[in-house]
């Protein structure tokens, strides 16, 4: 499915974090600087393009850390491909992509 889609500049900003390492819901807001209810719509769109899975951690590693279980997305290769088309429809991600590859 994932060459049907198209993804909007927010969208697209999201799945390049996950891409980029950023793995669960608070996370992936604090490295965009996006909310909540911009975020976890857009998570949930993408899982169901199929362009993100997830997994909910055991809830005894989170109750070993002391907080509630996470969930953790990760970028498929429909997700990757269309991160790819999104880099060069969205020039500035693409230069983001590069900038944090020179890290």
């Amino acid at each position: 499915m994932g060459d049907l889609v198209s993804l909007s500049h927010t969208a697209a900003l999201i799945l390049q974090t996950i891409d980029q390492g950023c793995r669960y819901g608070f996370d992936i807001m604090d490295a965009t600087g996006l909310p909540s209810g911009t975020v976890y719509p857009a998570l949930r769109r993408m899982e169901t393009d199929g362009l993100i899975s997830s997994q909910w951690e055991s809830e005894k590693k989170a109750t070993a850390d002391q907080r509630p279980p996470r969930k953790y997305y990760r970028i498929t290769r429909a997700g990757s491909e269309v991160l790819e088309r999104s880099q060069k429809r969205y020039p500035l991600l693409g230069r983001m992509q590069a900038t944090k590859s020179r890290r």
